[in-house]
């Protein structure tokens, strides 16, 4: 079956922090798995946060995140890069062993993500981090034409081809928006998006999500992943889910989770 005429893709992010608890992050591979081998056309991206965060301290390099993006200076690049392959290593392993045709990449090879350097945020350089430009829906293509299940770690290549440190929720609506997928799904653990009193929003759709950005009840890694939620809408995603431990099964399955957002 040619892409054209396969269903439409999922797209799953995996938030970083899942990658710790084991718990969670073998429901979770064990869902994707299942839904891979039952057809679903699954593109799973990953974090890996926590993961650098430690190799960071372990080489005393300081860690620096500002409006929830990590500023990444050249030896800050390095870690990520050698953290970030080495998570993606063991996800496609994991996956693999429950059945899974999984393939590993890093966005930047094969120049399936490309992007530019991020601009300063409230003056603040970022150093080499990215906003993604455009992502080559061929390569992923030619993946599930081969019947595998794309493992993506978010690394795009610059203007000079070298990677750059891209947001992972950003990197999981750019391809969602281009390989017109029916769902994008991030898996975190937090139950979904609250507003200022801390409660959980069911549903939000576009309007109401760019107005809550304008207000300080979403902070941290929130905010680029609401703003990602924005993105794939515009995109032309028809669904975009936010899902915490206890629906991440759920989400996965094709249930709305914990925050449900909905093209305009």
């Amino acid at each position: 079956m040619s892409p054209s005429e396969a269903p439409a893709p999922v797209v799953v992010k995996l938030g970083g922090s899942l990658l710790e608890d084991r718990g969670a992050r073998e429901a979770v591979l064990s869902a994707v798995a299942r839904g891979s081998c039952g057809g679903d056309a699954i593109v799973l991206v990953h974090g890996g946060g926590r993961h650098i965060d430690a190799a960071l301290a372990v080489r005393g390099i300081p860690r620096r995140i500002h409006e929830g993006l990590r500023v990444t200076d050249e030896p800050t690049l390095a870690v990520v890069v050698d953290v970030l392959r080495a998570v993606n290593r063991g996800l496609v392993d994991d996956l693999t062993d429950r059945g899974a045709a999984a393939s590993g990449l890093a966005g930047f090879e094969a120049g399936a993500v490309r992007a530019d350097r991020h601009p300063p945020v409230a003056g603040v350089d970022l150093g080499r981090v990215g906003v993604v430009t455009s992502v080559d829906a061929r390569v992923f293509d030619a993946m599930r034409s081969a019947g595998l299940l794309p493992v993506l770690a978010p690394l795009a290549a610059g203007p000079d081809g070298n990677p750059l440190n891209v947001n992972a929720d950003a990197v999981a609506a750019a391809v969602a928006g281009s390989l017109g997928a029916r769902r994008l799904i991030f898996l975190t653990d937090v139950e979904g998006v609250a507003d200022a009193l801390g409660r959980r929003i069911e549903d939000l759709d576009p309007e109401a999500a760019r107005r809550l950005l304008e207000t300080r009840a979403v902070s941290g890694g929130m905010r680029p992943k609401l703003a990602a939620c924005l993105e794939a809408a515009a995109a032309g995603v028809a669904e975009v889910v936010i899902a915490g431990p206890q629906r991440q099964e759920e989400a996965i399955a094709g249930g709305r989770g914990g925050t449900h957002v909905a093209a305009a």
